[in-house]
């Protein structure tokens, strides 16, 4: 979005961003500080006793500030020392927001508020501070990005030049830290592709060192490789399929699917979470990802618990309450609590979700005059949500392989398309699946742009030409 501004330049409103943090408040004036600021923290005294709070000290000083400009606005005659400070904070962070083509501009604000005039005009007392409010306010109505045109019109309705002011500095603030933020946005990509570049040859500096630094990554995409000529194809990949059903084992094993780079690379990838991930032959490649595939790992076996559990829950009492979105967010909530320790105590923790599911729905239930459970079938509710927390468990077995299909979708589809169509028994859990699949998928992405290259050396020798699809890893 444009506007176009004083002295012919084009004003390029920034995007919008969320909330920051307060202005910075000009700095010490002759005589009274003009800076409401204070430094470090709350010292104890020699009684024990301790100071108030950072924020309630700041806030009590902003406000002494504020007090004190006002005074001096208001003596005869007029005190602008505080005032000629504050002009010159606001001339500095308006140049400070204007881009290097915005030359026109700078000469327009640099004119406007040039402090060595306004220093005249305040010796002889005729400094319009309110006038002087007003083009600013105009300037930052130019400048602003949309989010805060709304903040910047109700100051136009302020005529007390103190609160008018105060609100300038207040919005001023944020648009400093809307241009940080814009300013690192424009600079990502920069970013990203030196952090590539940088990951890649720190590494071929150790390969050069030690030639054998790539054996562990060898076996672990050798490993991929064979796991994909033994299993058949469970997630599309071209854009017209329709469904993630892949054909029976027999008519996979008759008619054997070429292999291609990417998809070896995936199947890799979502092996990492079945991996014992302290095991010595850890990819190398993967390393500095290590902490952060436990964490996914983790994540997904919490995810595999929660989602049998409501889906054993469902069974017992039908849509009606499963079509509640407040009380399926409910149930997720007491489970997540209630699993914290299933890693540690997982037949201790699944026996609480137990108790506390059942005693759920019974209550909802009965709350909403429908029959509640019998005996029998809470008995037998509870006995299937403890089974869960055997490994062997089939409700189990079947959503882990599920949620290990879906994020192999996200792998090939990405995640807004697998989320389209789910398989079955994972809708409760949809929101905390796209969380893992996009997890998942930046650090996939990310390993690959550094490691392509030697990815792609090292398929070339498992895939024959015959087999292969493609030439090289292409970033899923």
């Amino acid at each position: 979005m444009t506007r176009g501004g004083g002295g012919g330049d084009t004003i390029s409103k920034m995007p919008d961003v969320e909330e920051s943090v307060p202005p910075k408040y000009p700095g010490d004036s002759e005589g009274r500080s003009c800076k409401p600021e204070t430094s470090g923290p709350p010292q104890e005294d020699k009684t024990g006793s301790k100071d108030p709070p950072p924020c309630k000290v700041k806030e009590t000083v902003h406000n002494a500030f504020w007090d004190h400009l006002k005074e001096q606005l208001s003596a005869t005659p007029p005190d602008f020392s505080c005032a000629l400070e504050l002009l010159k904070e606001i001339k500095e962070i308006l140049l400070s927001l204007l881009l290097p083509r915005q030359n026109r501009l700078r000469i327009e604000i640099e004119e406007a508020l040039d402090m060595d005039l306004l220093k005249q005009e305040a010796e002889h007392g005729a400094l319009k501070v309110l006038y002087l409010s007003k083009y600013v306010l105009n300037m930052m109505a130019l400048l602003c990005a949309p989010v805060r045109d709304e903040a910047v019109q109700k100051l136009e309705n302020i005529t007390d030049p103190v609160w008018l002011l105060r609100g300038i500095f207040q919005v001023l603030g944020r648009m400093k830290m809307d241009m940080v933020n814009y300013t690192i946005q424009s600079l990502q990509p920069h970013l990203q592709e030196h952090s590539i570049q940088y990951e890649r040859a720190k590494f071929q500096e150790l390969l050069n060192k030690q030639p054998s630094l790539l054996n562990h990554t060898t076996k672990w995409l050798t490993q991929a490789a064979a796991d994909l000529t033994m299993s058949p194809p469970t997630c599309p990949d071209t854009s017209d399929s329709s469904s993630v059903a892949g054909p029976s084992p027999n008519e996979a094993a008759n008619n054997p699917e070429p292999l291609s780079p990417t998809m070896v690379l995936c199947q890799g990838f979502l092996n990492l979470l079945l991996w014992d991930l302290e095991n010595e032959e850890f990819p190398e490649t993967l390393l500095m990802d290590r902490t952060r595939l436990q964490e996914l790992k983790s994540q997904l076996h919490h995810l595999t618990v929660m989602a049998s559990v409501l889906l054993v829950a469902s069974s017992f009492s039908g849509s009606v309450l499963f079509g509640s979105p407040q009380f399926v967010d409910k149930l997720k909530r007491i489970t997540k609590s209630l699993l914290e320790d299933f890693h540690s105590r997982p037949e201790e923790a699944i026996l609480t979700v137990s108790e506390q599911v059942s005693q759920e729905i019974h209550q909802s239930l009965k709350n909403m005059g429908l029959v509640a459970l019998s005996s029998d079938n809470t008995a037998s509710l509870m006995g299937q949500l403890q089974n869960i927390a055997k490994k062997e468990n089939c409700v189990r077995s079947v959503i882990d392989q599920r949620i290990h299909l879906f994020l192999k979708c996200c792998l090939v589809l990405g995640v807004q398309r697998s989320l389209l169509d789910l398989p079955g028994g994972l809708a409760l859990i949809e929101a905390e699946l796209a969380e893992l699949g996009q997890k998942f998928v930046n650090l996939t992405h990310h390993n690959q742009q550094v490691f392509g290259p030697y990815y792609t050396e090292i398929l070339k020798t498992l895939i024959s030409p015959a087999q292969a699809l493609e030439t090289k890893v292409e970033s899923v």
